[in-house]
């Protein structure tokens, strides 16, 4: 998911070259690590060349994992979140309501990366 927020309106290029240094700034996206971040956490990331350093999209990052992990405690597991969602207009419209920064193609490619059947790219 954090990926998809870093792409929104920023290069793919630029996402992919910082990638491998995102992933070890964020301990490779551990939500319950992620989500214990705190302000001062945030404040390292803005100054750590190996992130897109944007506020906002680091602070949602948090956020999300925290959602997350409130999400996969009610339903027992995120997966049980995703199956109780329904079709995918549904389960789009839910993950817009949940998670910051995610938009209708960022929602898409993110549900076909965890194996979720999605539309076909000209159907949207």
């Amino acid at each position: 998911m954090a990926r998809v927020m870093f792409q929104t309106g920023i290069s793919w290029r630029v996402v992919e070259a910082k990638w491998p240094g995102t992933r070890e700034a964020f301990y490779d996206f551990d939500p319950d690590r992620v989500a214990r971040f705190t302000t001062k956490s945030i404040e390292r990331l803005m100054g750590d060349t190996r992130v897109i350093r944007n506020r906002k999209k680091l602070e949602a990052i948090v956020s999300n994992a925290r959602r997350m992990i409130e999400l996969d405690a009610e339903y027992k597991g995120f997966k049980r979140y995703l199956d109780s969602l329904g079709d995918f207009e549904s389960t789009k419209k839910e993950i817009h309501k949940q998670f910051a920064y995610m938009g209708d193609s960022g929602t898409r490619y993110f549900l076909w990366s965890v194996g979720r059947k999605v539309p076909e790219h000209d159907r949207i």
